[in-house]
């Protein structure tokens, strides 16, 4: 063969193998499949997918941290049956799971082809109440589900800030004090009463004998004359 057919063939191999790669990358990048390519993804059996794992601290923390932390994730359920995310946990701290309305669960159900996306607002949440965390390293993030089983993924741990604002763990709002200071009005109108009660006492028993301290004067009066 000759040079110059060499050299055709050649550009002819090295185009077949940019166009297909070419329509990989429009077709299944991470802003299409909403994939960031640096969190972490597994599946478990062909039915259970999860994606953008990734657990969340307060917003403000960095380096080791301790204290409360949620997770999210996508989770994916492409079978033909439901399936239920029944305990997750972050390190070996077993998360509580709430529904979207906020109230504690024992499972996430999963209808056949939903998806669901863990921590996002009004919708389900799963987060320890404590944890030893290094933001900006890895976590390791273990969930189990009703058919498939376990699964466990090394998670990044991000601050609640830019693309993972609102999703760090929620904090309660404090109950009032039951030894709350009584406010001024009240104040003032626990005196009144209690001030208003001799004097109560005094106009009743003063109605019952009115005339007790002008006769008592008058009383006097006569003894002094005598």
């Amino acid at each position: 063969m000759s040079r110059s057919l060499r050299r055709g063939a050649a550009a002819a191999l090295v185009l077949a193998a940019i166009v297909p790669l070419a329509a990989c990358a429009a077709g299944n990048d991470a802003s299409t499949l909403e994939i960031k390519p640096d969190n972490a993804a597994t599946a478990i059996g062909t039915d259970v997918k999860l994606n953008n794992i990734v657990v969340v601290t307060p917003e403000g923390t960095a380096g080791e941290y301790s204290g409360a932390a949620a997770l999210t994730v996508n989770i994916a359920n492409t079978g033909d049956a439901a399936e239920v995310l029944t305990s997750v946990k972050i390190g070996d701290s077993a998360a509580a799971l709430t529904d979207e309305s906020g109230a504690a669960v024992q499972g996430i159900t999963l209808a056949p082809g939903q998806s669901v996306l863990l921590g996002a607002e009004g919708g389900p949440t799963a987060s320890v109440p404590g944890s030893q965390l290094s933001v900006g390293g890895y976590a390791k993030t273990t969930f189990t589900f009703k058919n498939a089983g376990e699964v466990s993924a090394d998670a990044n741990v991000q601050p609640a800030e830019g693309y993972y604002e609102g999703f760090g763990p929620q904090t309660a709002a404090p109950s009032p004090s039951a030894s709350a200071p009584v406010s001024p009005a009240a104040s003032a109108s626990a005196s009144a009463g209690a001030s208003g009660s001799p004097s109560a006492g005094a106009t009743a028993s003063g109605s019952a004998s009115a005339p007790a301290a002008p006769s008592g004067s008058a009383s006097a009066s006569a003894s002094a004359q005598q």
